[in-house]
């Protein structure tokens, strides 16, 4: 049983907002630290980020019209905090203590996955899809129901009726959607709004790479300032998760559909 979301649900919009803002972040520094925080919706956009690079803010309301459309903008920015900022002076270290765990993708998954990305070709609007067994669940809205049914017949198709969607009915807030973006590899630590140095985001990549070359899972720890985790230097596997961001097109493509 699994659950995707599409790159237009609420919560995924402020996923993308998050990763262009670290985007942003990377264009001005070699190895920004970033972390960024954001609530979405009926109008309004609220953006907290803690960042060793300072972003222009009109370059923030752009990514913010681009990706959202016309809201509300508030916008606080900080310096991140000199004691964490200490942790990753003279090199890349771990900057957050954290478990993870990387899990092989389930032929279930990996179809829902194929679904999702093609029901979002033919209607690039806010949906969401879930597969249990033989159950496909499609709520798409601005869409063809009966054209949905005809494409998956035996199909639940928009339970409640077409529907609009978006952040017009509903919030979206960063990392609510882990279990779309991540499946059976869910932790504690969410993958967007963060740089690099954040396990966060390079030893969930990485755990989650390995578990799929080797066909099991895989499960590591960390404490904030360590500099090898499962054998590697930390470093080194910044760069794993580096080469893997960078081959989706940079953070905000990956936050369009995450790991899945």
């Amino acid at each position: 049983m699994y659950e995707k979301v599409n790159p237009a649900h609420p919560d995924k919009i402020a996923d993308r907002i998050a990763g262009a803002l670290v985007d942003l972040a990377y264009s001005m520094e070699d190895n920004p630290k970033i972390a960024v925080e954001i609530l979405v919706g009926h109008g309004s956009c609220h953006i907290i980020v803690e960042t060793s690079a300072e972003l222009p803010e009109c370059d923030v309301r752009e990514i913010v019209r681009r990706i959202a459309g016309p809201v509300s903008l508030s916008f606080l920015q900080q310096k991140q905090d000199s004691r964490l900022a200490e942790n990753q002076k003279d090199r890349i270290r771990c900057g957050d203590n954290g478990i993870f765990k990387g899990v092989p993708l389930t032929e279930e998954q990996k179809k829902l996955s194929q679904i999702a990305r093609k029901i979002y070709a033919k209607y690039p609007f806010d949906g969401k899809y879930i597969l249990d067994g033989d159950r496909l669940i499609i709520c798409q809205s601005n869409a063809d129901s009966r054209e949905l049914l005809e494409l998956y017949p035996g199909s639940d198709v928009n339970p409640l009726g077409d529907w609009t969607g978006g952040t017009d009915v509903d919030t979206g807030a960063v990392n609510r959607k882990l279990g779309s973006d991540m499946a059976d590899s869910v932790t504690g630590g969410g993958l967007h709004g963060k740089d690099l140095s954040k396990a966060d985001v390079s030893l969930n990549i990485y755990a989650w790479l390995k578990a799929q070359n080797e066909g099991n899972p895989v499960e590591l720890s960390c404490a904030i300032g360590d500099e090898v985790v499962d054998g590697l230097p930390y470093h080194k596997i910044v760069g794993i998760a580096r080469d893997f961001i960078n081959a989706c097109g940079g953070f905000e493509k990956f936050a369009e559909w995450g790991l899945v």
